[in-house]
C-alpha cells in the first residue's frame, strides 16, 4: 500500500513538472521569437513579428530529391507556375495529419524559411497553434555545427540549448508530445552517416550530435516525436527519402502577398503604392519579389529614392536595384561603425574586392554558403568584416583585349554551366559595364570605362547565341541579359504579333530564329495566365529550327492551350511534344494537333509523352 502511494505522488509530481517547464520554455522562446530584425537593421529597431509578418505561399507534395538548377531559374519558373497546379498549406497545418511525423520543407536562399519557423514557434507560445504538442526544440544547423565535436546525451544537449529543461526527466521525453525544428538543412557540416552510424535509442545515453541527429531522424531515438527540417533544395538529398514523411515547399510570396508585404512594411501608404507600382513596371523585379529578402531589399532602396526625394534613376533593373542597396549598406555601415559621414572608400573598396573574390570562388565551386574558413582563404578577417575596416587583397578579372571580348567570353563561360549557376552573375556584370550603373559607384571603382562603342557588339554577340537555339532556360537568361544592357530590340519587334490575352496569328510571318525566342520569352513573361494560341506557321521559313523549341517553351512553366492546327508537324516535332508532355512541371491541358500529317512514326513518338505520368493534358484533337 505504501509502495502504491509512493508510486502515485511520484506520478503526480511529473505531471506538475512537466506543465511547469512547459510554460518556462514557451516564455523564453516567446521572448526570443517575438521580434524580427530585417536584414542589418539595428538591434534597437527590431519590430515586432506579428506586426508585420504577411502569410507565404507553401504547397505540399513533391519529393527530397535534389534540385541542381540554379535557385534563380527555380525562382523564375516557380513564378509562371499557375497556383491551381498545386496545394498550398499553412505551416501551423504542417502536423495536421496524425500518420506524419517527418517534414521536410524546401526553400531558396531568403525565401522565407526561417521566419516561417519563427511565427511557428511563436504562434505556438501564444496559444494559437499546436497546443497539443508540450514542447518544441528548436536546433539550427548553423548552431549545431560548433557541437560537432561533442560527445553528450540527447537530454544534455538539450539543456545545453535550453536550461529550461532542467529539470525534465528523461522519461517526460517519451510520454509528451515533443517537436525538435531543425532549421538550415544547407548549412549543416556534420556528416550524417545514416548508413554507418551506430544506434542509439536511449536519450541518456551519450554519442556524437551527429549520431544524435541521425537516430532521431531515423526514428531509433524518440520515435514518437515530431521532426521539421527545413532547407535549400541542393542539400535536400542528405536526409533519406524513406525518413521524409511529407515534403513541403516555400515559394515565397504570391503576387498579393506581394503588395502586403510593402503596405505592412511601408507606413506611408501611398508611398507604399508607388513602390508597388514601380515594382509591377518591370517584370524581372517583381518575379524576383516572390524573395521576401528581395522585397526587403526594394522597399529599403525605394523608400529612401521615392520617399526622400533622392536624386538619380529610379532601378528598373537588378544591377541597378543591387548597385544602390550597396550604397546605402556603405553608408550605412560607416554611420553605425565609424560615427562618420563621409566613407573611406580606399578601406571599402579593399573589403569590397575581397567578398567580391570570395563570392566569386564560391559560386564556381557551388558552395551555397561560407564559413569563416573561407573568409581566411581570401585574407578577410571576420572580426573586420563588419565594420568594413583592415587591408586585404583586393580582386579584379584578367582580362585580354576589348572589354566587348572579355564579355563575351563571360557569356560563353556562363551558358558552358548546365545548372545556371553563373546565370545571374552574367546579368550583373554585364549591367555593370554601362556607364550608368558605373557613375553610381563612382569611387569604389578602381577604372571605369565608356563601353558604349562595344554595347552594340554585346548585344549583337548575344543575339547571336540566342539564334543558336540553346536550351529554353539558357535563352531566358541571355534576354534577360539583354535587359540588364537596356535593349528590348528583339521582345519589341515581336509585340505586335501578340495579342495579350487572345490568339496569337502568325499566318504568313517570316520570323527568324531569335524573334521566336522573343516571342516564347514575351509569353512566358505575361502576368496573365492566358490560353496561346499559335494558328498558322506553314510560310515561316524557319519554322521548322524553331517550332520544337516553342512547344517546348509554351509547356515547361505556363497553363497553355496550345493550337498547332495545320502546322505541318514532323516526326522530330511529335518528339520534341512527347518530351514537353513528359516533364514534371508541364501543365498543358488543351493541344490541338488537327490538320497535321504526322504518320504512324510521328503519332507512335507522341503517344510516349502522353504515356508519362507527369502528363496533364486532358483534351486533345
Amino acid at each position: 500500500m505504501l509502495i502504491c502511494a509512493v508510486f502515485l505522488a511520484f506520478f503526480v509530481c511529473l505531471l506538475e513538472l512537466a506543465p511547469s517547464c512547459h510554460r518556462k520554455l514557451k516564455s523564453t522562446l516567446k521572448g526570443k521569437f517575438q521580434k524580427i530584425n530585417e536584414g542589418i537593421s539595428d538591434p534597437g529597431t527590431s519590430t515586432l513579428l506579428n506586426e508585420i509578418y504577411t502569410d507565404l505561399y507553401i504547397t505540399e507534395g513533391g519529393s527530397g530529391e535534389v534540385n541542381n538548377e540554379h535557385e534563380v531559374r527555380q525562382i523564375e519558373a516557380a513564378s509562371r507556375r499557375p497556383a491551381t497546379q498545386e496545394t498550398p498549406i499553412k505551416c501551423n497545418d504542417l502536423f495536421k495529419d496524425q500518420s506524419i511525423r517527418t517534414v521536410l520543407t524546401k526553400g531558396v536562399a531568403g525565401i522565407g524559411k526561417t521566419v516561417s519557423v519563427q511565427k511557428f514557434i511563436l504562434d505556438w507560445t501564444e496559444g494559437k497553434a499546436n497546443q497539443d504538442v508540450l514542447f518544441i526544440f528548436p536546433l539550427p544547423f548553423r548552431e549545431l555545427n560548433l557541437m560537432k565535436t561533442e560527445k553528450l546525451s540527447l537530454v544534455d544537449l538539450l539543456y545545453q540549448f535550453f536550461k529550461d529543461t532542467k529539470d525534465l526527466k528523461p522519461r517526460i521525453y517519451h510520454r509528451y508530445k515533443v517537436m525538435f525544428i531543425f532549421d538550415g538543412l544547407d548549412e549543416c557540416r556534420l556528416p550524417l552517416d545514416f548508413q554507418n552510424n551506430k544506434r542509439v535509442s536511449d536519450v541518456t545515453q551519450s554519442a556524437s550530435v551527429d549520431v544524435l541527429l541521425t537516430n532521431l531522424i531515423q526514428g531509433n531515438l524518440l520515435p514518437s516525436a515530431l521532426l521539421w527540417i527545413t532547407t535549400r533544395p541542393a542539400a535536400a538529398n542528405q536526409i533519406p527519402p524513406d525518413c521524409i514523411d511529407q515534403v513541403t515547399e516555400v515559394r515565397g510570396f504570391s503576387d498579393p502577398q506581394k503588395e502586403e508585404y510593402f503596405r505592412k512594411r511601408i507606413r506611408d501608404q501611398s508611398l507604399a503604392e508607388r513602390i508597388i507600382t514601380h515594382m509591377k513596371s518591370s517584370r524581372s523585379l517583381y518575379i524576383m519579389c516572390h524573395i521576401p529578402v528581395f522585397c526587403w531589399i526594394s522597399a529599403t532602396v525605394l523608400e529612401r529614392m521615392l520617399g526622400e526625394a533622392e536624386g538619380g534613376e529610379i532601378p528598373k533593373t537588378l544591377t541597378q536595384m543591387f548597385t544602390h542597396f550597396l550604397i546605402f549598406q556603405i553608408k550605412h555601415r560607416s554611420q553605425k561603425y565609424q560615427r562618420e559621414s563621409d566613407v573611406d572608400l580606399d578601406q571599402t573598396r579593399e573589403i569590397i574586392l575581397a567578398l567580391g573574390k570570395l563570392a566569386f570562388q564560391q559560386l564556381e565551386k557551388g558552395n551555397l554558403i561560407f564559413y569563416e574558413e573561407d573568409l581566411r582563404e581570401c585574407s578577410i578577417d571576420v572580426r573586420e568584416v563588419s565594420v568594413y575596416s583592415g587591408k586585404h587583397s583586393g580582386f579584379g578579372f584578367s582580362k585580354k583585349g576589348t572589354m566587348s571580348d572579355f564579355l563575351k567570353r563571360a557569356v560563353d563561360k556562363a551558358l558552358q554551366s548546365e545548372n545556371g549557376h553563373l546565370d545571374l552573375f552574367l546579368r550583373f556584370l554585364l549591367g555593370l559595364s554601362l556607364e550608368s550603373n558605373q557613375t553610381l559607384l563612382r569611387g569604389l571603382l578602381i577604372q571605369t570605362e565608356n563601353i558604349s562603342h562595344s554595347k552594340e557588339e554585346v548585344v549583337e554577340y548575344i543575339k547571336q547565341k540566342i539564334r543558336e537555339n540553346p536550351s529554353p532556360e539558357k535563352t531566358i537568361s541571355l534576354f534577360h541579359c539583354l535587359n540588364e544592357l537596356n535593349d528590348h530590340s528583339l521582345v519589341q519587334e515581336v509585340q505586335k504579333y501578340l495579342n495579350r490575352g487572345g490568339s496569337s496569328d502568325f499566318s504568313g510571318v517570316t520570323l527568324s530564329p531569335d524573334q521566336w525566342s522573343a516571342v516564347a520569352f514575351v509569353m512566358l513573361n505575361s502576368e496573365e495566365e492566358c490560353s496561346h494560341e499559335i494558328t498558322t506557321l506553314l510560310n515561316c521559313e524557319t519554322v521548322h529550327s524553331k517550332r520544337h523549341f516553342l512547344c517546348y517553351m509554351f509547356l515547361m512553366d505556363y497553363h497553355f492551350s496550345l493550337r498547332l492546327y495545320g502546322c505541318n508537324l514532323s516526326e522530330k516535332s511529335c518528339a520534341d511534344l512527347a518530351s514537353a508532355l513528359s516533364l514534371n512541371s508541364s501543365t498543358l491541358r488543351d493541344l490541338n494537333l488537327g490538320d497535321n500529317e504526322m504518320q504512324d512514326s510521328g503519332v507512335k513518338l507522341l503517344s510516349a509523352g502522353l504515356k508519362s505520368s507527369h502528363c496533364k493534358l486532358e483534351k486533345l484533337r
